[in-house]
């Protein structure tokens, strides 16, 4: 009887092994936000998209995309109402301009601040860098996406690319998201982060 019992046990805990499949990933922020989309309690996707979540598919990880800009803060910029996927108007400012060279030529992009966001101290220093490229509606989301900052303390801060997600929207219509704004479009083929995805 007793290993009968330690037999049970033996295949149970290898049966629960076996279901419990390592998070998918090349580099910690795809092993990150794979754990978190796997996750019922923080995931965006459909119930029935996360039934048999294996992981997103991302852009292999490139360097290239890892680029130092320079950030210029610009003060005295008046609080807007972002347009959204729905009806929702949250306010953000345009917090800075940030200026990076890549593909040998120079780009510009505005970086954002969500005015409810700051209220929070885990998000006091949160940027937004929304963008759209050349790859949406193909290889990455049509809507464009995301990038999340925090304030540099001087005048430059490092953009990863590789670090690019799709807004909630892309996976589950009931979500409200920002609109990139279209000053915030990169005329690049931006192949780095999370590729659009596929809905089954």
């Amino acid at each position: 009887m007793k290993h009968f019992l330690l037999l049970f046990l033996f295949i149970s805990t290898l049966s629960c092994a076996q279901n419990k499949r390592p998070i998918s990933g090349d580099t910690e922020f795809q092993q990150e936000i794979n754990a978190e989309y796997k996750d019922a309690t923080t995931s965006p996707l459909k119930d029935k998209d996360r039934k048999n979540f294996k992981g997103l598919e991302f852009f292999k990880f490139d360097s290239t995309f890892v680029v130092k800009a320079t950030f210029k803060r610009t003060p005295n910029e008046e609080v807007f109402k972002m347009k959204t996927t729905t009806s929702r108007l949250p306010e953000y400012v345009k917090y800075g301009v940030i200026t990076f060279e890549l593909n040998g030529r120079s780009h510009e992009l505005n970086i954002y601040q969500n005015q409810g966001l700051i209220k929070t101290e885990e998000y006091v220093d949160y940027l937004f860098l929304p963008f759209l490229d050349n790859t949406n509606g193909e290889e990455s989301y049509g809507g464009g996406r995301y990038i999340d900052m925090r304030i540099p303390e001087g005048d430059e801060l490092v953009i990863d690319f590789n670090k690019a997600y799709n807004p909630y929207c892309a996976y589950n219509e009931r979500y409200s998201c920002p609109i990139v704004p279209r000053e915030n479009y990169l005329d690049l083929d931006i192949r780095a982060g999370v590729k659009a995805f596929d809905k089954h």
